[in-house]
């Protein structure tokens, strides 16, 4: 339990940010929580958290809030927005917004909070759903290095590696990062297990082989079993993996950074949407080197 408990808000309950707040509540901290969706909080007010009828509200209530919604335009709606966070916030509070955003949008955001004397951190995090439930997601965090020492003991009831890496959009920029690896890394995967099927090697096989080898990722070991077994279920969704690769080759114009495994990759992930699957998970990427190989490596397909 929390000894001198800070006082926590919660904006945005939705795949990540509702396990998110059940383990915030676990640690002892108090809790109010806001969604746009007034039914995905039930959860939570049974655990012993509060409703806050907006962000504002939520912000009236708590000495640090966290947002984890959408994307830029979502993040600063509900902080800079009619009834958002900055029109309740106190002074000397902490404001982290825990979403994947751009870079430049958090730090317009530090800069709007700044002069009402309020901090902002941004954390984006890493590890999916599974981190969320369990607690162990990594956790990136930009802006001034105080509020993040300060908040510290919030962000380790949620995640286990916590990094600070520098001023107001260090942390978006560590996530960009972190997207590039694994969509690639995610990429090759598929096409090294559908080039094992049509080769006439046995994928699930393949992957013990060189799993302990210079081949070995976690995109390996954890989603190459999820292509081979044709599962298809979302624990990460194509269309949260569009956006972000949306923000690197945003980024990447405005730096004048060719990036072109990530831009071809990008390219396939649209043909899983266009395809129907932008609700699939990123493994389903294999479905795209299937079709292009005429090769499938798993049968049956489960949905």
């Amino acid at each position: 339990m929390v000894e001198s408990p800070i006082a926590v808000g919660v904006i945005g309950l939705g795949t990540m940010g509702k396990p998110m707040s059940l383990n915030l509540l676990r640690a002892g901290f108090p809790l109010v929580v806001h969604n746009r969706t007034a039914g995905k909080a039930d959860e939570i007010l049974a655990a012993g958290g509060r409703w806050g009828d907006s962000p504002l509200a939520v912000a009236q209530q708590s000495e640090v809030v966290i947002t984890m919604v959408t994307d830029s335009a979502a993040v600063q709606d509900v902080i800079l927005g009619q009834k958002g966070v900055a029109g309740g916030v106190r002074r000397g509070s902490v404001v982290v917004d825990m979403s994947t955003i751009s870079p430049r949008s958090a730090q317009e955001i530090a800069a709007r909070l700044a002069e009402q004397g309020v901090l902002f951190l941004d954390a984006p995090v890493s590890g999916g759903f599974a981190g969320a439930v369990q607690g162990t997601l990594s956790i990136l965090v930009g802006g001034d290095e105080s509020a993040a020492n300060r908040v510290l003991p919030v962000l380790q009831a949620m995640g286990r590696n916590i990094t600070y890496m520098g001023p107001s959009g260090s942390g978006q920029v560590t996530k960009l990062v972190n997207q590039i690896l694994v969509a690639v890394n995610q990429s090759g995967v598929a096409e090294a297990l559908v080039f094992a099927a049509k080769a006439g090697a046995d994928p699930g096989k393949i992957i013990e082989a060189v799993k302990g080898g210079g081949a070995s990722s976690f995109q390996l070991e954890n989603q190459g079993p999820r292509m081979v077994a044709g599962n298809l279920a979302p624990g990460f969704m194509v269309k949260h993996m569009l956006k972000d690769l949306h923000l690197i080759l945003e980024m990447a114009e405005d730096i004048c950074m060719p990036l072109p495994l990530t831009t071809l990759v990008s390219q396939l992930y649209r043909s899983l949407a266009a395809d129907g699957k932008a609700e699939s998970g990123t493994q389903a990427i294999v479905t795209v080197l299937e079709r292009l190989g005429g090769q499938e490596v798993a049968h049956p397909r489960q949905q």
